[in-house]
C-alpha cells in the first residue's frame, strides 16, 4: 500500500491491461475542450459579493470539480508502475504569480487538500489563505524550500529527483514528500485567464500522480449567442489519463461537472451531500 492510495484489484481485464499497453502517462493522454457560461459565473460572484461573501472563478471551478469527483470517484484514481490506485484524499495544485523584490515576475506552486464537508465558501477561504501566505517576494513555502535545497549543490537535484522517482514507483516515497509535491495531486489547475491568455491543453506530468489537468482560458464571445448579444464563455482545456476511467465514467463525471458550473448555488452545502452534523 502506498501512503497516498490503495491499489485497486477488482478491475476488468481491459482496464488492467491498459497500463501495460500505455505504460507512460503521456501515452494515455486524451484532450477535451469545454466552455463555461461566463455570465453565470460572474453573476454568481457578484451576487455573493453583495451578500458579503467572496468567491472566485477558481473556487467555483474547483468546488464543481470536487463535487463531481465525489459522485464519480474514479477520476481521483491514478496509475503508478502500471498499477491502478484509489487516492485516499483529494487535493488540487495550482500556480500563483507574484513579484520579486526587483520587480520581476515569479511563480510558485501551491497544493490544497479538501474534505467532503467542504463547500464553495470554505474552499474559497482555503485558496485565499494559501495565496496570501505565499505572496511574499521570497520563496517561503515547503515546496520552494525543498527545491532550493536540491539545487543548492551541483548534481544534487538530478540525484534527488532520480531517487524520488524510483521510490515513488515502488510506493516507498515518504508521505511528507508526497504532501509537498504539487505533482502528486488529484487535479492540476491553471488559470491563464488571470494573465489574459487563451487556454491551452497542458500535459499531465510523468513525475507524480497527476491524472487530470484543467486550464482556464480568457473569456471569449459566445458564437452561439443571438446577434447583438455580449454573452461570453470561458474555455477550458482538459487533459486526462484515459487509463483511470472508462469513457462512460468520464462522461458521467463531466456531465456532473458542467451541471454544477451552470448552477454554482448547488455548491453552497457540503459537497458530499450529507446534512451538517448537529451541535
Amino acid at each position: 500500500m502506498r501512503p497516498d492510495g490503495t491499489r485497486v484489484k477488482n478491475l476488468t481485464p481491459i482496464v488492467q491491461a491498459l497500463p501495460y499497453v500505455m505504460p507512460k502517462r503521456f501515452d494515455a493522454q486524451n484532450w477535451a475542450s469545454d466552455y463555461v457560461d461566463e455570465d453565470i459565473i460572474k453573476g454568481y460572484i457578484r451576487q455573493k459579493r453583495r451578500e458579503g461573501r467572496t468567491v472566485t472563478h477558481m473556487s467555483v471551478l474547483v468546488a464543481a470539480y470536487y463535487k463531481a469527483a465525489l459522485e464519480n470517484p474514479k477520476v481521483n484514481y491514478f496509475i503508478m508502475n502500471r498499477k491502478v490506485y484509489k487516492r485516499n484524499h483529494f487535493c488540487f495544485s495550482f500556480v500563483i504569480l507574484k513579484t520579486r523584490a526587483d520587480g520581476t515576475p515569479d511563480e510558485t506552486t501551491l497544493k490544497i487538500f479538501l474534505d467532503p464537508e467542504d463547500d464553495i465558501f470554505s474552499i474559497s477561504e482555503k485558496i485565499r489563505e494559501h495565496v496570501d501566505r505565499n505572496m511574499e517576494a521570497v520563496h517561503n513555502n515547503t515546496t520552494d524550500k525543498f527545491v532550493n535545497v536540491a539545487f543548492s549543490i551541483p548534481g544534487l537535484a538530478r540525484f534527488v529527483f532520480w531517487v524520488a522517482y524510483h521510490l515513488d514507483l515502488h510506493g516507498l516515497l515518504p508521505r511528507k514528500i508526497i504532501d509537498l509535491s504539487p505533482f502528486h495531486t488529484s487535479v492540476f489547475v491553471t488559470n491563464l485567464a488571470s494573465i489574459n491568455t487563451r487556454f491551452i491543453f497542458h500535459h499531465c506530468y510523468e513525475f507524480g500522480t497527476t491524472s487530470v489537468f484543467v486550464c482556464m482560458g480568457k473569456p471569449v464571445v459566445d458564437t452561439m449567442a443571438p446577434p447583438g448579444s455580449r454573452r461570453k464563455q470561458m474555455p477550458l482545456g482538459v487533459v486526462m489519463d484515459e487509463r483511470i476511467a472508462t469513457g462512460i465514467e468520464y462522461s458521467r463525471f463531466f456531465a456532473a461537472f458542467e451541471r454544477y458550473l451552470k448552477k454554482p448555488e448547488l455548491l453552497e452545502g457540503r459537497l458530499d451531500g450529507k446534512a451538517p452534523a448537529q451541535a
